[in-house]
């Protein structure tokens, strides 16, 4: 098997590959949402309103805190933040 990043942090972490894969997607929709809030200044108070999340959730998605972060939340606000996010599957090499 081709060692990937996901695969590496995988090993470093001791969890499953779909865990921290799972975690560098996370990792990823909160890093676009945090940039097109910044660049159109959206508050986290407008993001918990739009997304239903509570205020401190949002602040601490932002923050990088992924203690009870599922990718569902994560999508709430990467929807709220007027973004799309997609999901790309290719064969494994």
């Amino acid at each position: 098997m081709k060692k990937t990043k996901t695969t590496e942090l995988a090993a470093k972490l001791k969890i499953s590959r779909s865990r921290a894969l799972e975690a560098v997607i996370k990792a990823q929709l909160i890093a676009a949402v945090a940039k097109i809030a910044k660049k159109n200044g959206l508050t986290h108070e407008l993001l918990a309103e739009r997304s239903g999340l509570p205020r401190s959730a949002v602040t601490g998605i932002l923050a990088g805190s992924m203690q009870k972060v599922t990718i569902n939340r994560v999508l709430r606000l990467v929807e709220a933040a007027g973004l799309v996010a997609e999901v790309k599957v290719k064969e494994a090499a």
